[in-house]
């Protein structure tokens, strides 16, 4: 029967040609064979053609094994092998006339002695790697050691400790090699400067190796740039320093004439009327030469002064003309402020016919003057410098400066200079005489100012002066001296000024409601 067939339960397998044998009685209990359920009928689905390709049997095979091989053919039909080249069989064939199949005897042993069923190897001279009875482990090389194979290497002895004037002096060690050394001693050395280099510059963010773009065009100066304008004038303006027993002062003043002449402010070179002859005046010039001075005149009225220095072909400034300036106009002051030589700065001519009033303590007649005003920057040490224009011609003499609150505190944009035709007028008066003087109209006034009118109101008049001979009577408020409108008493006070004593001026003057006009011979202070 074929394997894999089933057996029905309870039928008799037929063996040879013995006849069928009647069926035991079963034993008690057992359900007789005829009378079981047999197997369910076996179930084959349909098998999917693509799988049956994938894993079916090959073609050919039946059953679950493939089928026995083929007969071999018979020797007649079998092909030969070709002969082995004669190379070969002379270089590895066995010798001529040996039969022998054993492999290579161990050294030392002779054909002669050895029979065929001797061993391939004594047990005192096993080798694997010629026994093929052997197995496969790892071990150490099949190599021939030496009896002595396993001792160690004898160990160097250690040389001799040099110093290191015997390795650069002793010629223990070649040149050579300590130029090597050196060489590498040397870039040793350059590779930690590179890192310590790396590491420095990256640890703060903030710094770093940086060029900055520097401008190399020329700077441009042209002729009447304020660059110019003091590159002229500087080497003209000296710092004045005053010395009296009880101390000191310093100020500025200008050199107007190659005699040495210098003008500069009463108030620097007296220390405000508190010096006296033994008073020592020294000038300083740009260039660090000292010179003593000596004092020519002073007009305190107007707060000028002259002196003079002995020195040789000095740089003068020229006078220019103050009645052309305009508001507006640019202009440069020069001087010492706060004991900072040769300081220069820059403004405009803010207002003109500015009236500046200061001192009259001590019983000491005010100082009054028509003033240039000015926000060029001036401060104390500036008084006595000069104020020049654009052409670098001397315009006004650095007198005052109004700052705000108590005190002085510097300057805030307002400063007042003496118009140079007035300086001119009186540094001329003062070389020439050592004194000068002043147009006077003999009153007192003060300043009055009404709903439609304003002026200098008589307050007494000096008896024989100019005012009494022409008729002017106390009360009377004075509107206009000249060409030149009076607001208040510091006003009529420059005003007179402006002419000279004996010059008969015509004064317009309120009186009682109505307005008379007098014709005033001026006298001299």
């Amino acid at each position: 029967m074929p394997t894999g067939d089933a057996v029905p339960t309870g039928s008799a397998v037929l063996t040879g040609a013995a006849a069928p044998a009647a069926d035991p009685a079963p034993a008690a209990g057992v359900v007789p064979a005829h009378q079981r359920v047999g197997p369910r009928p076996l179930e084959r689905p349909p098998v999917d053609p693509s799988n049956a390709a994938v894993f079916g049997r090959p073609v050919g095979v039946d059953g679950a094994f493939s089928p026995k091989a083929a007969a071999p053919a018979p020797l007649g039909a079998l092909n030969s092998v070709p002969p082995t080249p004669e190379a070969l069989v002379s270089a590895f064939g066995r010798p001529l006339g040996q039969r022998d199949v054993i492999l290579q005897r161990p050294p030392g042993s002779s054909r002669s002695t050895a029979s065929q069923d001797e061993p391939l190897w004594a047990e005192d001279s096993f080798d694997p790697w010629r026994d093929p009875a052997a197995g496969a482990v790892i071990g150490p090389p099949a190599l021939d050691r030496d009896d002595d194979s396993d001792a160690k290497p004898a160990r160097r002895a250690p040389g001799a400790l040099l110093s290191v004037s015997e390795v650069l002096f002793g010629r223990r060690v070649k040149p050579v090699a300590l130029g090597v050394l050196g060489v590498v001693a040397l870039l040793i050395g350059a590779a930690g400067g590179l890192v310590g280099w790396f590491v420095a510059r990256g640890g703060d963010a903030l710094t770093s190796d940086v060029t900055l773009a520097q401008a190399e065009a020329g700077k441009e100066r042209p002729v009447g740039s304020v660059s110019d304008i003091a590159a002229r004038v500087r080497p003209a303006v000296v710092s004045i320093e005053v010395k009296i027993e009880q101390g000191g002062g310093t100020g500025s003043g200008v050199l107007i004439d190659g005699a040495g002449y210098i003008v500069t402010n009463w108030h620097v070179v007296t220390l405000e009327g508190r010096a006296d002859e033994k008073a020592k005046i020294t000038t300083v010039f740009t260039d660090g030469t000292r010179a003593e001075a000596k004092l020519v005149g002073t007009d305190p009225k107007t707060d000028l002064a002259v002196i003079k220095v002995d020195v040789n072909n000095p740089t003068v400034l020229q006078f220019g003309n103050s009645d052309e300036l305009k508001v507006g106009d640019s202009v440069i002051a020069v001087g010492s402020p706060l004991g900072l030589t040769d300081t220069v700065t820059e403004g405009i001519v803010s207002a003109l016919h500015r009236p500046v009033v200061a001192g009259g303590d001590n019983g000491q007649s005010p100082i009054t003057y028509d003033a240039i005003q000015t926000d060029a920057s001036i401060n104390q040490g500036n008084s006595g410098g000069p104020l020049v224009d654009s052409t670098g011609a001397l315009v006004g003499i650095n007198s005052a400066i109004r700052s705000s609150g108590q005190g002085n505190t510097g300057s805030v944009g307002l400063g007042f200079a003496i118009p140079s035709n007035d300086a001119k007028r009186i540094a001329e008066a003062l070389i020439r005489d050592g004194s000068v003087k002043h147009a006077d109209l003999g009153a007192n006034v003060r300043s009055v100012s009404a709903e439609t009118a304003e002026g200098a109101q008589v307050v007494n008049v000096n008896e024989g002066g100019a005012a009494a001979r022409a008729g002017i009577a106390e009360g009377d408020v004075i509107r206009k001296v000249g060409d030149r409108h009076v607001r208040n008493a510091a006003e009529l006070t420059v005003a007179v000024r402006t002419h000279q004593p004996g010059q008969t001026v015509p004064v317009v003057l309120a009186r009682q409601g109505q307005e008379l006009t007098i014709q005033v011979t001026l006298q001299s202070d």
